[in-house]
């Protein structure tokens, strides 16, 4: 991952400062390089500056957006761009941010990757585009340029960027389809608006105050819910939703960010049979994966013993035996010293079958509470259970190992209707398309697998089905949580 950051101003005011105190924030996020645009109120004049920690090889290289070595304030600007580098593909000085194309029009920082930037590369090439680097956000300016902001739709990846326009004084500010990649936005009462990665980068910025928004603290506390609306727990602070971005001028910025939704999932009905269902999934996974893989650094999976992470594994396994380098698979595992709690024979399976090189780890309650503020202080949030301490080691470990690029098996669950809350809109969805028998049926094995009575199927089924009327006493009645909750006071939330 990296770190971005981004200013613009309605007036011309120092932001060299600024942007370095944004990016030195997150230098977690970026170890292997540094670099600032700073940008004129007249014409959008950029400067590009380096900081201590960018290379010394990227201040000489032959390219358009080369640094230079500055360490006073610049006291006038419109607008900064700020980049914290983690490198994965193309690790020399070419790959350096902030970036612009060769006639210096076009400027991006950008965290992610776009998986079929290769492809975008040869196609943008024979419609007359040229590259200096080897990555992929030289692809993106290529892409807006030749496509403007329609070039979303076309990248298959997880990104979160920011892009200035200097020719037509636009912005275009993106996310990914399903937020992978994080994109903040806060604006302070003197009308500076900034974006980030992280939240904590807004608290270097002049009128910052961290308040509460009770709502939504109220909606986590109570629910579980967090991450549902483009709000934050913090008052003011708000979040370009997965598949939303920002594509206007720089006037039409400064007097409120218009959003847009770029891509929204459509459903897909599908007339196969299981079995070629089953084809076309097991084919898109493998694409995915396949994908995935691009990479100039060392590459690693997790590995929990789930279906999920031992699958990824195991095409990546097929993927790298055909390459002939299945001696370079890592996978990194936690585990637990309670047998009960432990699935290390679930991933010994896995490892077994591909001969992968395993590493575990046993994260231990102790560390979780002296290691909880400083998980705490980077995820910027709540968090609902210790498996964020579960994945804090794991990466850790694979971080001392020196993998830097991980495949996790996220979302599987959400994908394929693993969670067992799914049950009761399934059938709710029988009940009410008549399909009797079919619902019988599925209730009747549900409880042979997992050894639900009926009366609990039927309290979850009218959950989904009942008006909110009779719902809610219902709930308080089979102890369930309600909407009104004695314990949580929103006065003194709000």
């Amino acid at each position: 991952m990296c770190g971005i950051a981004a200013l613009f101003s309605p007036d011309s005011r120092p932001l060299s400062e600024l942007i370095r105190n944004m990016t030195e924030t997150v230098r977690h996020r970026g170890p292997d390089d540094e670099g600032f645009a700073i940008f004129s109120l007249r014409e959008l004049a950029p400067m590009t500056l380096g900081g201590r920690a960018t290379p010394a090889a990227v201040y000489t290289a032959d390219i358009p957006y080369a640094p230079r070595r500055y360490d006073g304030s610049i006291p006038h600007a419109a607008a900064a761009l700020g980049h914290r580098r983690l490198s994965i593909i193309d690790l020399g000085p070419s790959g350096h941010q902030p970036m612009c194309t060769s006639d210096r029009q076009l400027w991006i920082v950008y965290n992610g990757e776009i998986y079929n930037y290769l492809e975008l590369r040869e196609e943008l090439k024979v419609l007359g585009h040229s590259f200096v680097s080897n990555g992929d956000a030289e692809v993106i300016l290529a892409a807006y340029r030749e496509w403007g902001d329609n070039c979303l739709a076309r990248f298959n990846g997880m990104f979160a960027f920011v892009l200035v326009d200097r020719a037509q004084k636009k912005i275009l500010a993106a996310r990914d389809r399903f937020g992978v990649k994080p994109l903040y936005y806060w604006r302070s009462r003197e009308g500076l608006l900034a974006f980030a990665s992280e939240i904590k980068q807004f608290t270097v910025l002049p009128g910052w105050r961290a308040c509460l928004n009770g709502q939504r603290a109220y909606e986590f506390l109570n629910w579980g819910l967090l991450d549902h609306t483009a709000e934050t727990l913090f008052t003011g602070v708000r979040q370009l939703r997965g598949g939303e971005s920002i594509h206007c001028s720089l006037e039409n910025l400064m007097a409120g960010p218009p959003i847009k939704r770029w891509y929204g999932l459509t459903p897909r009905l599908c007339d196969k049979n299981m079995k070629a269902a089953g084809d076309e999934l097991c084919a898109l996974f493998t694409d995915a994966v396949r994908l995935r893989l691009r990479a100039d650094v060392q590459v690693g999976s997790c590995l929990s013993g789930g279906l999920d992470s031992s699958s990824i594994v195991c095409v990546v396994n097929q993927m790298l035996r055909l390459a002939g380098m299945v001696s370079k698979q890592n996978t990194f595992s936690a585990c637990a010293k309670v047998k009960r709690y432990d699935e290390r024979d679930f991933i010994d399976i896995v490892v077994a079958h591909t001969g992968a090189r395993a590493h575990y780890t046993y994260p231990d309650v102790t560390e979780l509470f002296e290691m909880i503020d400083a998980i705490t202080w980077h995820q910027d949030e709540p968090f609902g259970s210790t498996s964020i301490f579960a994945q804090w080691e794991v990466f850790r470990l694979a971080a001392n190992k020196g993998v830097r690029v991980m495949l996790d098996g996220q979302g599987a669950d959400e994908l394929l209707a693993g969670y067992h809350n799914y049950f009761a809109p399934r059938f709710v969805s029988l009940l009410r398309s008549c399909q009797w028998a079919r619902l019988w049926q599925e209730m009747r094995e549900m409880k042979g697998l997992h050894q639900y009575s009926m009366l609990w199927t039927l309290q979850q089924t009218l959950n989904s089905v009942l008006p909110e009327f009779l719902r809610q006493p219902l709930r308080r009645l089979t102890g369930y949580t309600g909407i009104a909750t004695p314990w949580l006071d929103m006065e003194k939330l709000s």
